[in-house]
């Protein structure tokens, strides 16, 4: 490593200084940037009404003050008995500088052959039919889930398929879908699609390679503004012949080809005249297997799976979504949507609320087990929860504020109350992976920390992060006292019970916005502790619409809100913590800085090295805990799935499956929905 170097950092270049320093460190330069994953951030932005918690649960700026024992790693998902995955080029003819195959990944050993006939988590047999019921808070508006403004239902971006399917199975594998088949160089500079000849949109019309070109400027011209960033190293997008669809990169792009398997393509007679930015308030044709055969504005969506939907026997669609109809009705209040479950008016429900779970899952139904609960080992959590400052606000720009506030979350005493012991503390961006910071700095993190020393926070270094941590009592006086020394070192003094601003003499006041009344349990302790410092904590409560409208213009001081689950150091981390992406909506913290660019890039740019992957990782958690743009929550070992006992299941279960859609892989059982009592359905 060359000793001396400052790190900076140019706004609005993909390439900057902080680029070069990873080029001195790592010579052979930046490879992959983002593994672009757009209908599982937007749900996970919030801009879908669904189910759910508060996202879903529960003075002057100055500068932030900001041995290798990373734990044992025990793997929470391997390969399922019988598979064994093999490197991506085993799979792949080999034409010289190209490679034809049926799959393709970044990161994991695909484990399905080019014959596979279907997923090995999938009944085949499984009998179509039937209407799943479900329940979602909130409304909508509007059935363009990607439009840069209103409410859709998630259920929506089944309206269209993607170029390649996922396995649920795998980190991120795909598998032919509309594209029959991949080729890219063995350098990964250009991916070639090649289009089923039988894929056709859900009017009939086949989908060719226009169509997939059509699709892809599309998102970079009337998509959300983050997609035209994410697509700026795509310098050629063109339809090689009716069914290729050539995209050439800047250079090594391994990441890119995975984003691009994802792309939605959309049919060209319905959106050209039409601006893909906006709200829908008609249904629109498109290429999967779900429509719409009625709806009332705001209040319910009946969906339709159609009959002649193309890629039905396809092995990625094989015994999925195996319901005719799935309706989903909207409720404004979490109470009233509870007791319709209760008495049977819905299928299927996630609860995340623990008290809930414990207590309010009572009664006839439940007795006599038309209704189960099924309590599902959390292998893998889509979404985790975090209370989160706006640093952009100046009462949070100080780490030490952070820091401070962090004290008042009484989480021993908010488990054993609330909570009835079932959960456990969250303490990292990568929660129970290989890459959490569980330990003192490695010497190959140091490395990557060393140019970083003068900027970051010394606890990097020095100490092994942990939440606040007190006796559960209830009473937290050694927090407060920590709490408030910290808030004189920034600024803020006690005076007559009123922590104020010693330059200004402005009070400590914020305000937490919420969207469920459930949230207001936790945030009572939060408010009386705050109060013990002399704080002010105003409680906002915003319907969904209001949330998702303030959340994406930075109105909002501090708020409870779902982030992924990262499995790994995915190159999507560049939309949340890049600061090329500070218009976007996806990092609530708004905190960017050229240190978080830096190890960003270095994330970016080792995507093939997955010993590097691991440091880099490790080094990214550390900043993120030691900086204190979050308080860290909880979480628990299992999901809460009730639901009416109608239902065939496989014997096998995904493991990277998102909870809230286990019903994906689920049919009706007519023997059994001939058993529920009469009026239940």
């Amino acid at each position: 490593m060359k000793p001396g170097i400052t790190l900076r950092h140019t706004p609005g270049r993909r390439i900057g200084s902080s680029r070069r320093i990873l080029r001195e460190i790592h010579p052979a330069g930046p490879l992959p940037l983002l593994l672009f994953a757009l209908a599982s951030a937007v749900l996970h932005a919030g801009g879908s009404s669904d189910q759910g918690s508060d996202a879903d649960a529960p003075g002057p700026a100055t500068a932030d003050h900001e041995g290798t024992s990373p734990g044992a790693y025990k793997p929470l998902i391997s390969p399922l008995p019988g598979r064994t995955g093999k490197p991506l080029e085993e799979w792949g003819i080999d034409n010289g500088d190209t490679i034809i195959s049926h799959t393709f990944s970044v990161f994991s050993d695909p484990i399905y052959p080019p014959d596979f006939p279907h997923f090995d988590y999938v009944n085949p047999d499984a009998p179509r039919g039937g209407t799943l019921r479900l329940a979602a808070l909130g409304t909508f508006d509007s059935f363009n889930m990607y439009a840069r403004r209103g409410t859709s239902h998630s259920f929506t971006q089944r309206f269209h398929d993607t170029l390649m399917a996922a396995s649920d199975d795998e980190i991120d594998a795909f598998y032919p879908l509309i594209a029959e088949k991949i080729e890219y160089a063995r350098d990964f500079s250009y991916v070639i699609f090649h289009i089923d000849p039988r894929a056709r949109f859900q009017d009939g019309e086949p989908i060719t390679a226009e169509d997939v070109i059509f699709s892809f400027n599309e998102w970079i011209q009337e998509g959300l503004p983050q997609v035209a960033e994410y697509y700026a190293d795509v310098v050629r997008a063109e339809a090689a012949d009716p069914l290729r669809a050539r995209f050439d990169f800047t250079g090594p792009r391994r990441d890119m080809i995975a984003e691009l398997a994802r792309l939605i393509v959309l049919p060209p007679q319905v959106w050209r005249e039409r601006d893909f930015g906006e709200p829908l308030g008609d249904v629109p044709p498109g290429s999967g297997a779900w429509t719409v055969s009625e709806f009332e504005m705001g209040k319910y969506i009946l969906f339709e799976r159609i009959d002649n939907y193309w890629a039905a026997e396809l092995p990625v669609r094989k015994g999925m979504e195996n319901f005719r109809y799935c309706r989903v009705d909207f409720f404004k209040d979490e109470t009233a949507l509870m007791e319709v479950f209760r008495t049977g008016g819905f299928d299927f429900r996630i609860e995340e609320n623990v008290k809930n779970w414990v207590t309010g899952y009572r009664g006839p139904l439940f007795d006599s087990g038309v209704i189960v609960k099924e309590p599902v080992q959390a292998e893998f959590s889509g979404v985790s929860q975090l209370f989160v400052f706006n640093t952009s606000r100046d009462i949070f720009r100080d780490r030490r504020v952070r820091l401070a506030l962090a004290h008042a979350l009484d989480f021993e005493w908010m488990n054993t109350n609330f909570f009835y012991s079932q959960y456990t503390r969250n303490r990292s961006y990568f929660q129970n992976t290989q890459y959490e910071a569980a330990g003192l700095p490695s010497p190959e993190e140091l490395i990557i920390l060393e140019p970083l020393r003068s900027q970051i926070p010394p606890e990097v270094f020095t100490e092994i992060y942990q939440p606040v941590r007190t006796d559960g009592s209830g009473s937290i006086r050694g927090e407060i006292t920590r709490a408030l020394a910290l808030f004189e070192e920034a600024g803020w003094s006690l005076a007559d019970g009123v922590l104020r601003n010693r330059k200004t003499g402005e009070p400590f006041e914020f305000e937490f916005m919420i969207r469920l009344a459930s949230t207001e349990q936790i945030a009572v302790p939060l408010i009386e502790n705050l109060k013990k410092m002399g704080i002010t904590m105003n409680l906002v409560t915003v319907d969904s619409a209001q949330w998702y409208e303030r959340m994406i213009s930075g109105d909002y001081d501090f708020m409870l809100r779902g982030m992924p689950t990262w499995r790994y150091p995915d190159p999507i981390l560049e939309a949340w913590w890049h600061s090329d992406f500070k218009e976007s909506n996806w990092n609530s913290s708004r905190a960017y800085s050229p240190e978080m660019d830096y190890l960003i890039e270095g994330i970016m740019a080792n995507q093939n090295d997955k010993a590097a992957l691991v440091h880099w990782g490790r080094a990214l958690d550390r900043l993120i805990q030691w900086r204190n743009y979050f308080i860290f929550t909880w979480r628990s070992e299992s999901h809460s799935i009730a639901h009416i006992d109608i239902f065939g299941k496989p014997n096998v279960r995904p493991k990277y499956a998102w909870a809230p859609e286990a019903w994906r892989y689920w049919w009706m059982d007519e023997e059994k929905l001939a058993a529920i009592p009469q009026g239940i359905r």
